[in-house]
């Protein structure tokens, strides 16, 4: 029996605008800056809201993917601590702050009843198709298993979208290629022009957004947090640590039979990273987190909801 994901925010495209405020004006003071990255509680003091009693599970639950090629033995593997191998933090980067901050924002911005709680699943969980959208963080060193690769093709083609970030560099886009092509081998992934609809249909960007992370950014400013010269306009990793070319950001998309985009693949960027980071300083939250991450994470959602 063919399973499909079950769809808990149908939205109708032409009113999908009028769900959402303008992100101007809203000051990130509201928690202070550096102020709740304590993650004992497992939302790091983000503040916590309740939807509509009897219609808990009718939101938007933002969904991280663990893949397995992680190491780790246990549901956040590595006797709970998930850190994957390789570059970086594999696929529990960023996490719990960055899950948190987006659902936060997502529900103070818009009307979408979000869940406070994000969720993580592995591509073989049952509970996988209760949820419409899933991402994948730091995937330049995975390696599906024949399950995952199974499970996420059924997904996909049965109405789920999922989101790719963070991973820079040519190594880690041709170990990514490799593995999404034994998911979809005669799907192209195709490049995005700037004039496609995920870039345009809450915010209207004006270019592709490159988001590098808060350490490098800080690399690039002196120690008032200002822009050293001939440091501007950097938003790039460094390249000679991930290899290749770091500069040129790419959104790529995997389209369905009837044209609709089924996954979006962030390569050269970091908006996750816009996320977690954005109370560490009031130059990060304007320029990477207002103008960039929060626009371009709000986008990919309702587009993968309207569609």
């Amino acid at each position: 029996m063919k399973q499909n994901v079950r769809c808990l925010l149908p939205i109708r495209p032409a009113a999908a605008a009028a769900l959402f405020l303008t992100i101007a004006g809203v000051v990130a003071a509201q928690r202070g800056f550096e102020s709740w990255y304590d993650d004992s509680d497992n939302r790091g003091g983000v503040p916590d809201w309740k939807n509509q009693a009897g219609f808990e599970k009718d939101v938007f639950t933002f969904v991280r993917v663990q893949w397995s090629s992680d190491g780790g033995t246990g549901r956040f593997g590595d006797n709970g601590r998930g850190w994957g191998r390789g570059r970086g933090g594999g696929w529990r980067t960023d996490w719990p702050s960055s899950d948190n901050n987006f659902s936060y924002r997502l529900q103070q911005l818009t009307s979408l009843k979000v869940n406070p709680q994000p969720a993580i699943v592995r591509l073989t969980d049952d509970e996988l198709f209760d949820y419409p959208f899933i991402y994948i963080i730091e995937p330049g060193s995975l390696t599906f298993s024949e399950a995952e690769v199974e499970a996420l093709r059924r997904y996909l083609l049965s109405g789920g979208f999922l989101m790719v970030d963070d991973f820079w560099g040519d190594y880690e886009w041709a170990n990514f290629e490799s593995q999404i092509k034994r998911v979809f081998p005669n799907r192209p992934l195709v490049e995005l022009p700037l004039d496609h609809e995920v870039f345009s249909c809450v915010y209207r960007l004006k270019e592709k957004p490159q988001v590098c992370s808060y350490d490098r950014a800080w690399e690039n400013r002196d120690s008032n947090g200002r822009v050293l010269p001939g440091r501007e306009n950097v938003t790039w990793e460094d390249e000679r640590r991930h290899g290749g070319d770091c500069r040129t950001v790419h959104y790529k998309g995997i389209v369905d039979d009837k044209g609709r985009l089924m996954a979006i693949i962030c390569h050269n960027t970091d908006l996750g990273d816009g996320w977690e980071r954005e109370g560490m300083a009031e130059w990060y939250f304007s320029e990477f987190a207002e103008n960039k991450s929060y626009p371009m994470g709000i986008n990919i959602v309702v587009y993968a909801m309207t569609h």
